[in-house]
Protein backbone atom coordinates (compact mmCIF):
# COMPACT_ATOMS: atom_id res chain seq x y z
CA UNK A 1 0.00 0.00 0.00
CA UNK A 2 1.05 3.84 -0.76
CA UNK A 3 1.69 5.65 2.21
CA UNK A 4 -1.15 7.71 3.25
CA UNK A 5 -2.47 10.12 5.79
CA UNK A 6 -4.39 8.69 8.35
CA UNK A 7 -6.15 9.76 11.24
CA UNK A 8 -7.06 7.72 14.36
CA UNK A 9 -10.32 9.45 16.35
CA UNK A 10 -10.00 8.32 19.95
CA UNK A 11 -6.59 6.74 19.55
CA UNK A 12 -5.75 7.29 23.39
CA UNK A 13 -8.04 4.61 23.74
CA UNK A 14 -7.89 0.63 23.75
CA UNK A 15 -8.74 -0.15 19.86
CA UNK A 16 -7.12 3.08 18.64
CA UNK A 17 -4.16 2.92 19.88
CA UNK A 18 -3.35 -0.29 19.16
CA UNK A 19 -4.98 0.25 15.08
CA UNK A 20 -2.35 3.47 15.51
CA UNK A 21 0.37 1.07 16.41
CA UNK A 22 -0.40 -0.83 13.66
CA UNK A 23 -0.66 1.59 10.76
CA UNK A 24 2.53 3.32 12.12
CA UNK A 25 4.12 0.03 11.19
CA UNK A 26 3.23 -0.16 7.96
CA UNK A 27 4.76 3.23 7.34
CA UNK A 28 1.86 5.23 7.20
CA UNK A 29 1.77 8.89 8.41
CA UNK A 30 -0.92 8.79 11.03
CA UNK A 31 -2.73 11.13 13.42
CA UNK A 32 -3.83 10.31 16.76
CA UNK A 33 -6.53 12.21 18.50
CA UNK A 34 -7.91 12.05 21.62
CA UNK A 35 -9.77 14.05 24.20
CA UNK A 36 -8.14 12.58 27.55
CA UNK A 37 -4.85 14.50 28.27
CA UNK A 38 -1.52 12.27 26.32
CA UNK A 39 -0.21 10.68 29.88
CA UNK A 40 -3.66 9.11 30.19
CA UNK A 41 -3.55 7.28 26.49
CA UNK A 42 -3.22 3.62 26.81
CA UNK A 43 -0.83 3.29 23.89
CA UNK A 44 1.16 6.80 23.31
CA UNK A 45 3.44 6.52 20.04
CA UNK A 46 5.90 9.10 19.48
CA UNK A 47 6.09 8.42 15.89
CA UNK A 48 2.67 9.74 15.45
CA UNK A 49 1.43 13.41 15.41
CA UNK A 50 -0.39 12.80 18.47
CA UNK A 51 -3.29 15.46 19.69
CA UNK A 52 -5.51 16.16 22.53
CA UNK A 53 -9.19 16.99 21.27
CA UNK A 54 -12.97 17.49 21.93
CA UNK A 55 -14.32 15.65 18.48
CA UNK A 56 -17.25 16.58 19.89
CA UNK A 57 -16.46 20.04 18.21
CA UNK A 58 -16.81 20.53 14.84
CA UNK A 59 -13.91 23.10 14.49
CA UNK A 60 -11.70 20.15 15.93
CA UNK A 61 -12.84 17.77 13.75
CA UNK A 62 -11.90 20.07 10.79
CA UNK A 63 -8.78 20.66 11.72
CA UNK A 64 -7.48 17.02 12.32
CA UNK A 65 -8.86 15.86 9.43
CA UNK A 66 -7.65 18.51 6.61
CA UNK A 67 -5.26 16.84 4.75
CA UNK A 68 -6.07 13.10 5.62
CA UNK A 69 -6.90 10.28 3.33
CA UNK A 70 -8.55 8.00 5.73
CA UNK A 71 -10.60 8.59 9.03
CA UNK A 72 -11.22 5.90 11.98
CA UNK A 73 -13.75 7.18 14.43
CA UNK A 74 -13.52 5.06 17.21
CA UNK A 75 -13.72 8.46 19.68
CA UNK A 76 -17.31 7.57 22.11
CA UNK A 77 -18.49 7.77 25.71
CA UNK A 78 -18.57 3.47 26.51
CA UNK A 79 -17.42 1.50 29.16
CA UNK A 80 -18.39 -1.58 30.55
CA UNK A 81 -22.42 -2.53 31.39
CA UNK A 82 -21.60 -0.39 35.43
CA UNK A 83 -20.73 2.55 32.78
CA UNK A 84 -23.08 2.55 29.88
CA UNK A 85 -26.36 1.85 32.38
CA UNK A 86 -24.93 4.30 34.72
CA UNK A 87 -23.97 7.14 31.98
CA UNK A 88 -27.08 6.87 29.38
CA UNK A 89 -26.92 10.97 28.16
CA UNK A 90 -22.61 11.04 28.18
CA UNK A 91 -22.87 7.80 26.05
CA UNK A 92 -25.37 9.82 23.61
CA UNK A 93 -23.67 12.97 23.35
CA UNK A 94 -21.12 10.86 21.50
CA UNK A 95 -23.51 11.49 18.16
CA UNK A 96 -22.00 15.05 18.15
CA UNK A 97 -18.73 13.24 17.67
CA UNK A 98 -19.29 10.96 14.30
CA UNK A 99 -22.00 14.11 12.96
CA UNK A 100 -19.03 16.23 12.93
CA UNK A 101 -16.41 14.03 11.80
CA UNK A 102 -18.79 13.18 8.85
CA UNK A 103 -19.07 16.44 8.08
CA UNK A 104 -15.25 17.24 8.38
CA UNK A 105 -14.56 13.95 6.28
CA UNK A 106 -16.66 14.87 3.40
CA UNK A 107 -15.67 18.44 3.23
CA UNK A 108 -12.21 17.32 2.50
CA UNK A 109 -12.88 14.39 0.46
CA UNK A 110 -11.71 11.59 2.85
CA UNK A 111 -11.26 8.47 0.30
CA UNK A 112 -12.50 5.97 3.22
CA UNK A 113 -14.29 6.31 6.69
CA UNK A 114 -14.03 3.67 9.47
CA UNK A 115 -17.09 3.65 11.65
CA UNK A 116 -17.03 1.33 15.24
CA UNK A 117 -20.25 0.56 15.79
CA UNK A 118 -21.57 -1.93 18.44
CA UNK A 119 -23.15 -5.02 19.14
CA UNK A 120 -25.81 -2.88 21.63
CA UNK A 121 -27.34 -1.92 18.44
CA UNK A 122 -29.72 -5.24 18.72
CA UNK A 123 -32.69 -5.27 20.16
CA UNK A 124 -33.49 -6.44 23.48
CA UNK A 125 -36.47 -8.51 22.20
CA UNK A 126 -33.87 -10.51 20.71
CA UNK A 127 -31.54 -11.09 23.63
CA UNK A 128 -33.75 -12.02 26.86
CA UNK A 129 -32.71 -15.63 26.68
CA UNK A 130 -28.89 -16.82 28.11
CA UNK A 131 -29.84 -19.79 25.39
CA UNK A 132 -29.36 -17.02 22.65
CA UNK A 133 -29.55 -17.32 18.81
CA UNK A 134 -26.65 -15.81 17.57
CA UNK A 135 -27.24 -12.25 15.71
CA UNK A 136 -27.69 -11.65 12.28
CA UNK A 137 -26.97 -8.33 10.65
CA UNK A 138 -30.34 -7.76 9.65
CA UNK A 139 -31.53 -8.37 13.54
CA UNK A 140 -31.77 -4.52 14.03
CA UNK A 141 -34.80 -3.87 12.79
CA UNK A 142 -37.21 -3.40 13.80
CA UNK A 143 -34.95 -1.43 16.31
CA UNK A 144 -34.89 -1.47 20.08
CA UNK A 145 -31.53 -0.50 20.97
CA UNK A 146 -30.00 -0.66 24.20
CA UNK A 147 -31.14 2.82 25.99
CA UNK A 148 -28.22 5.21 25.27
CA UNK A 149 -25.21 3.64 24.10
CA UNK A 150 -26.77 1.44 21.82
CA UNK A 151 -29.07 3.61 20.28
CA UNK A 152 -26.56 6.58 19.97
CA UNK A 153 -24.56 3.96 18.02
CA UNK A 154 -28.06 3.06 15.39
CA UNK A 155 -28.29 6.58 14.90
CA UNK A 156 -24.79 7.29 13.48
CA UNK A 157 -24.91 4.30 11.12
CA UNK A 158 -27.80 5.31 9.90
CA UNK A 159 -25.92 8.72 9.40
CA UNK A 160 -23.17 7.05 7.69
CA UNK A 161 -25.43 5.27 5.29
CA UNK A 162 -27.19 8.19 4.64
CA UNK A 163 -23.87 10.25 3.46
CA UNK A 164 -22.82 7.20 1.49
CA UNK A 165 -26.15 7.60 -0.44
CA UNK A 166 -26.57 11.14 -0.86
CA UNK A 167 -22.54 11.84 -0.93
CA UNK A 168 -21.26 9.29 -2.91
CA UNK A 169 -19.06 8.89 0.71
CA UNK A 170 -17.55 5.58 1.30
CA UNK A 171 -18.08 4.37 4.82
CA UNK A 172 -17.43 1.46 6.68
CA UNK A 173 -19.08 0.40 9.45
CA UNK A 174 -18.52 -2.89 12.21
CA UNK A 175 -20.55 -4.29 14.91
CA UNK A 176 -18.03 -5.00 17.82
CA UNK A 177 -18.69 -7.52 20.24
CA UNK A 178 -16.90 -7.16 23.44
CA UNK A 179 -13.35 -6.87 22.23
CA UNK A 180 -10.47 -7.78 25.04
CA UNK A 181 -6.54 -8.02 25.39
CA UNK A 182 -3.70 -6.23 26.61
CA UNK A 183 -3.84 -2.31 26.93
CA UNK A 184 -7.53 -2.53 27.89
CA UNK A 185 -8.97 -0.58 30.89
CA UNK A 186 -8.97 -2.86 34.05
CA UNK A 187 -10.13 -0.81 36.47
CA UNK A 188 -11.80 2.53 37.59
CA UNK A 189 -15.58 1.31 36.66
CA UNK A 190 -15.14 1.59 32.69
CA UNK A 191 -13.45 -1.83 32.22
CA UNK A 192 -15.97 -4.42 30.73
CA UNK A 193 -16.25 -8.68 31.84
CA UNK A 194 -13.01 -10.15 30.89
CA UNK A 195 -10.46 -7.14 32.48
CA UNK A 196 -13.15 -7.63 35.67
CA UNK A 197 -12.58 -11.03 35.87
CA UNK A 198 -8.75 -11.03 35.64
CA UNK A 199 -8.52 -8.55 37.98
CA UNK A 200 -10.50 -9.31 40.69
CA UNK A 201 -9.10 -13.28 40.62
CA UNK A 202 -5.51 -11.45 41.42
CA UNK A 203 -6.89 -9.17 44.09
CA UNK A 204 -8.41 -12.33 45.65
CA UNK A 205 -4.96 -13.86 45.56
CA UNK A 206 -3.34 -10.61 46.50
CA UNK A 207 -5.25 -10.15 49.32
CA UNK A 208 -5.85 -13.43 50.78
CA UNK A 209 -9.81 -13.23 50.64
CA UNK A 210 -10.89 -15.67 47.83
CA UNK A 211 -14.74 -14.57 47.57
CA UNK A 212 -15.50 -12.86 44.32
CA UNK A 213 -18.89 -10.86 43.56
CA UNK A 214 -19.93 -11.33 40.15
CA UNK A 215 -23.02 -9.39 38.79
CA UNK A 216 -26.02 -11.48 38.21
CA UNK A 217 -26.18 -15.23 38.86
CA UNK A 218 -23.77 -15.82 36.13
CA UNK A 219 -25.59 -17.59 33.77
CA UNK A 220 -25.71 -15.12 31.36
CA UNK A 221 -24.17 -15.55 27.77
CA UNK A 222 -21.81 -13.24 25.91
CA UNK A 223 -19.14 -13.68 23.21
CA UNK A 224 -15.28 -11.86 23.14
CA UNK A 225 -12.93 -10.82 20.89
CA UNK A 226 -9.17 -10.54 21.46
CA UNK A 227 -8.13 -7.16 20.22
CA UNK A 228 -5.53 -8.64 17.39
CA UNK A 229 -8.61 -10.53 15.81
CA UNK A 230 -10.86 -7.02 15.96
CA UNK A 231 -7.44 -5.29 14.20
CA UNK A 232 -7.18 -7.98 11.22
CA UNK A 233 -11.11 -7.48 11.09
CA UNK A 234 -11.24 -3.93 10.69
CA UNK A 235 -8.01 -4.30 8.34
CA UNK A 236 -10.03 -6.86 5.98
CA UNK A 237 -13.09 -4.54 5.75
CA UNK A 238 -11.16 -1.66 5.12
CA UNK A 239 -9.36 -3.51 1.59
CA UNK A 240 -13.11 -5.21 0.69
CA UNK A 241 -15.31 -3.31 -1.56
CA UNK A 242 -18.26 -4.12 1.28
CA UNK A 243 -20.29 -0.73 2.92
CA UNK A 244 -23.14 -2.26 4.59
CA UNK A 245 -23.08 -2.81 8.62
CA UNK A 246 -20.97 -6.24 9.38
CA UNK A 247 -20.97 -8.03 12.98
CA UNK A 248 -16.94 -8.20 14.07
CA UNK A 249 -16.79 -10.87 16.87
CA UNK A 250 -15.87 -14.34 17.66
CA UNK A 251 -19.23 -16.69 17.99
CA UNK A 252 -17.72 -18.76 20.84
CA UNK A 253 -20.40 -18.41 23.30
CA UNK A 254 -19.60 -18.67 27.14
CA UNK A 255 -21.61 -18.09 30.57
CA UNK A 256 -19.80 -15.12 32.97
CA UNK A 257 -19.59 -18.29 35.00
CA UNK A 258 -17.55 -20.21 32.21
CA UNK A 259 -15.74 -16.94 31.65
CA UNK A 260 -14.66 -17.05 35.19
CA UNK A 261 -13.82 -20.63 34.97
CA UNK A 262 -11.02 -19.76 31.97
CA UNK A 263 -9.72 -16.77 34.66
CA UNK A 264 -9.36 -19.69 37.30
CA UNK A 265 -7.65 -22.27 35.24
CA UNK A 266 -5.18 -19.40 34.15
CA UNK A 267 -4.13 -18.50 37.25
CA UNK A 268 -4.57 -22.12 39.34
CA UNK A 269 -6.91 -21.18 41.73
CA UNK A 270 -10.41 -21.64 42.79
CA UNK A 271 -12.83 -18.27 44.28
CA UNK A 272 -16.36 -18.51 46.23
CA UNK A 273 -18.65 -16.87 44.33
CA UNK A 274 -20.44 -14.33 45.69
CA UNK A 275 -23.91 -13.29 43.38
CA UNK A 276 -25.06 -9.86 43.09
CA UNK A 277 -28.04 -9.72 42.00
CA UNK A 278 -28.86 -6.33 41.59
CA UNK A 279 -25.72 -5.30 39.85
CA UNK A 280 -25.74 -4.21 36.06
CA UNK A 281 -26.07 -6.94 34.08
CA UNK A 282 -27.01 -5.83 30.66
CA UNK A 283 -29.23 -8.36 28.70
CA UNK A 284 -29.86 -12.04 29.20
CA UNK A 285 -27.62 -13.21 26.55
CA UNK A 286 -25.94 -12.24 23.27
CA UNK A 287 -23.64 -13.97 20.50
CA UNK A 288 -22.32 -13.14 16.86
CA UNK A 289 -23.49 -14.47 13.55
CA UNK A 290 -20.50 -14.75 11.57
CA UNK A 291 -22.33 -15.97 8.35
CA UNK A 292 -22.23 -12.49 6.31
CA UNK A 293 -18.52 -11.66 7.42
CA UNK A 294 -17.36 -14.97 6.09
CA UNK A 295 -19.43 -14.81 2.63
CA UNK A 296 -17.98 -11.24 2.38
CA UNK A 297 -14.18 -11.20 3.81
CA UNK A 298 -13.78 -14.73 3.72
CA UNK A 299 -12.85 -14.84 7.39
CA UNK A 300 -13.79 -14.85 10.96
CA UNK A 301 -12.11 -13.67 14.15
CA UNK A 302 -10.09 -17.23 15.03
CA UNK A 303 -8.15 -16.57 18.39
CA UNK A 304 -9.98 -18.84 21.40
CA UNK A 305 -10.86 -17.43 24.33
CA UNK A 306 -8.50 -19.34 26.57
CA UNK A 307 -5.89 -18.29 24.47
CA UNK A 308 -6.96 -14.57 24.61
CA UNK A 309 -7.55 -14.59 28.28
CA UNK A 310 -4.25 -16.05 29.45
CA UNK A 311 -2.20 -13.07 27.52
CA UNK A 312 -4.51 -10.72 29.10
CA UNK A 313 -4.41 -11.97 32.59
CA UNK A 314 -0.84 -12.04 32.76
CA UNK A 315 -0.67 -8.46 30.77
CA UNK A 316 -3.09 -7.05 34.01
CA UNK A 317 -1.33 -9.40 36.81
CA UNK A 318 2.13 -6.75 35.43
CA UNK A 319 0.13 -3.80 35.41
CA UNK A 320 -1.61 -4.54 39.16
CA UNK A 321 1.81 -5.45 40.54
CA UNK A 322 3.60 -2.31 39.23
CA UNK A 323 0.75 -0.27 40.61
CA UNK A 324 1.29 -2.06 43.93
CA UNK A 325 5.12 -0.92 43.48
CA UNK A 326 3.80 2.95 43.07
CA UNK A 327 4.27 2.96 39.10
CA UNK A 328 2.14 5.06 36.36
CA UNK A 329 -0.03 2.41 34.92
CA UNK A 330 -2.38 2.18 32.41
CA UNK A 331 -5.76 1.14 34.04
Amino acid sequence: MRKQRILVAGGGGFIGGELARVLIARGHDVVVADIKPQHEWYQLHEEAENHTANMEELKACYELIEGCDEVYCLACNMGGMGFIENNRSLCMLSVLINTHMLMAAKHFGVKKYFYSSSACIYPDYKQTSADIVALKENDAYPAMPENGYGWEKLFSERLCKNFEEDFNFVSKVFRFHNVYGPFGTWDGGREKAPAAMCRKVIECIDSGNMEMEIWGDGEQTRSFMYIDDCITGIDKLMASDHTDPLNLGRSELVTINGLLDIVEDIAGVQVKRKYNLDAPQGVRGRNSDNAEIKRVLGWEPEIDLHTGMEKTYYWIKEQYERRKLGESVVQ
